[in-house]
C-alpha cells in the first residue's frame, strides 16, 4: 500500500472533464445572446441620449428604436414591445423578454432579461 497517493484516477480526470466542458458549452450557446442583449441595452441608451432633455414623443421615440433594431439586427424583443412610461415626470423605455436556446436534445436554456433606461 502507498501511504502517499497523489494526483487523480483516470475516471476523475474524466468526470471534470465532462463537467467543464458541459459548462464551457453552455457559455458558447449563450454568449450570442448575451451579446444580443448588450446591442439591445446599447439601443435604448442611444435613444435615451439621443432624446435627452424631452422633446420627443413615443412615436418619434418608437421609430429610432425601429432603426436601431434594424441597424443593430435585434433579436429576441421587438421594438414595438419596449414600453415607453413616465416616472416622476421623466419618460423611461423598459424592456423585458426571456430569450431560450437549445442546449443538448431536449433540453433548452432560458434567460430572462429586463432593463430600464431613463431619459433625462
Amino acid at each position: 500500500m502507498r501511504h502517499r497517493q497523489r494526483g487523480m484516477t483516470f475516471l476523475g480526470l474524466l468526470i471534470v472533464l465532462a463537467f467543464v466542458g458541459a459548462v464551457g458549452y453552455a457559455g458558447v450557446r449563450l454568449f450570442p445572446v448575451y451579446l444580443n442583449y448588450m446591442k439591445l441595452t446599447s439601443s435604448l441608451k442611444a435613444v435615451a441620449t439621443e432624446y435627452k432633455g424631452g422633446g420627443g414623443d413615443e412615436a418619434s421615440i418608437r421609430a429610432s428604436l425601429a432603426r436601431r433594431w434594424n441597424i443593430e439586427d435585434i433579436t429576441g424583443i421587438d421594438y414595438k414591445d419596449v414600453e415607453i412610461k413616465k416616472e416622476n415626470g421623466e419618460l423611461a423605455l423598459h424592456a423585458a423578454y426571456d430569450d431560450k436556446v437549445p442546449y443538448i436534445g431536449n433540453v433548452s436554456l432560458t434567460v430572462s432579461f429586463d432593463t430600464t433606461v431613463k431619459i433625462e
